[in-house]
């Protein structure tokens, strides 16, 4: 496909923000995007706009029109919902928008408000992403359905609750200079595995947090840049979009995450790139585990081999294939409507050397992919980023 300059990014930061309506966050971020970009509002075609729960946390649906105004503007808009894939599934849509030469200009992004909720009314908004029918009315939460996986991924390949603390601290230890993160604490191997016990074998540690927050970019076509002499960095240069069954119960198994392959598969094909060529992953890791089932996924990782990554150091900083160099869901914190395109921004920005993180990237490093799930990863979208020479 053609390249999608990504011109512009932005973010609140993530964490609970009582005082804030979700409209506000997203304007935050929206309009902080755009003059990243250098590009007016009234030079926007559409919106694309992630969010979950936001008629429960905020009772208001139609957000799509409502967020477009707050960016001040009235273009064509639309909510994008695929629980906490929702503004990864944003920017792929943007993605074709602009491929297709149906737009030039674009806003993609997402925002979710739940610290409000509070931790029980967040925990059963969040049940919602998965089968009502099957799993929530049987008491399943998300904590239990990964450690379901987890477990199932145990007895298919070995692994022990250590190797899923040192992916805690890990990441713990990226977000430490990330000021848009929400936990900005250091933690031990042995705090981890010493937390209190949420659903076995999962510690507190082991999830990330309920946060608030929302993100933002700016998507233009190569032809809208060279028009106005605006130049742009990074391009997404493949996107991919997959799916799976929503009840665990229907899925042949539990170790292996297909909805991630496929669309790390259509994003690689999209860019004409192989997963070798990858320097730096930003993957979506609501729970430690989650992180090992998107690494090999994407084709990282054999079966079996991920679980180690991180304890081995191969997915720390210094190592050959840094993860999450942002603090990941884990500690950055998950806005579930933002996180996709924050991922995305944060992949851009590690790339071009704007973050705070950059300093971890490999001087040659020209690719990077981001990865965002849904529920059990019942949806993903991966995008691949590329420095434009």
């Amino acid at each position: 496909m053609s390249q999608v300059h990504l011109a512009g990014t932005g973010m609140t930061s993530f964490g609970s923000h009582p005082g804030r309506t979700g409209r506000d966050m997203f304007a935050s971020a929206g309009l902080e995007a755009l003059e990243d970009a250098g590009v007016p509002a009234a030079d926007v075609d559409e919106l694309f706009y992630g969010n979950f729960v936001g008629t429960l946390s905020e009772r208001q649906g139609h957000q799509g029109p409502l967020m477009a105004e707050a960016l001040g503007t009235t273009v064509p808009s639309r909510r994008i919902e695929s629980a906490c894939a929702s503004s990864g599934l944003a920017v792929h849509d943007a993605v074709r928008a602009i491929g297709s030469g149906d737009a030039d200009v674009v806003v993609a992004g997402g925002m979710e408000r739940m610290t409000n909720m509070g931790t029980a009314g967040a925990t059963d908004g969040l049940a919602r992403a998965a089968d009502d029918l099957y799993e929530v009315r049987s008491g399943v939460t998300f904590p239990g359905a990964y450690a379901l996986m987890a477990r199932a991924y145990f007895d298919e390949y070995g692994g022990t609750h250590e190797d899923l603390a040192h992916i805690a601290v890990k990441n713990h230890d990226n977000a430490l200079v990330n000021d848009h993160a929400h936990l900005q604490q250091e933690i031990t191997v042995a705090e981890a595995l010493e937390a209190p016990e949420i659903a076995a074998p999962f510690g507190l540690y082991d999830a990330c947090p309920i946060s608030d927050g929302a993100a933002a970019l700016v998507l233009m076509s190569p032809a809208y840049a060279a028009e106005h002499d605006l130049e742009a960095g990074v391009a997404i240069t493949g996107a991919g979009h997959g799916g799976d069954t929503m009840a665990l119960h229907d899925r042949p198994t539990l170790s292996r995450t297909p909805a991630t392959r496929e669309a790390a598969e259509a994003a690689y094909d999209d860019a004409s790139i192989d997963p070798d060529d990858v320097a730096i992953a930003e993957v979506h890791d609501c729970f430690t585990i989650a992180e090992v089932f998107a690494l090999e996924a994407l084709g990282m990782y054999r079966g079996g081999k991920a679980i180690g990554a991180a304890r081995r150091g191969e997915t720390r900083r210094d190592g050959e294939l840094p993860v999450n160099l942002s603090g990941g869901l884990k500690a950055k914190g998950h806005p579930v409507g933002a996180t996709g395109a924050a991922q995305v921004a944060a992949v851009a920005t590690l790339l071009d050397g704007s973050h705070p993180r950059a300093g971890a990237v490999a001087d040659d490093a020209t690719i990077g992919v981001a990865q965002n799930a849904g529920g059990t990863v019942a949806s993903a979208t991966v995008h691949v980023l590329e420095v434009m020479e």
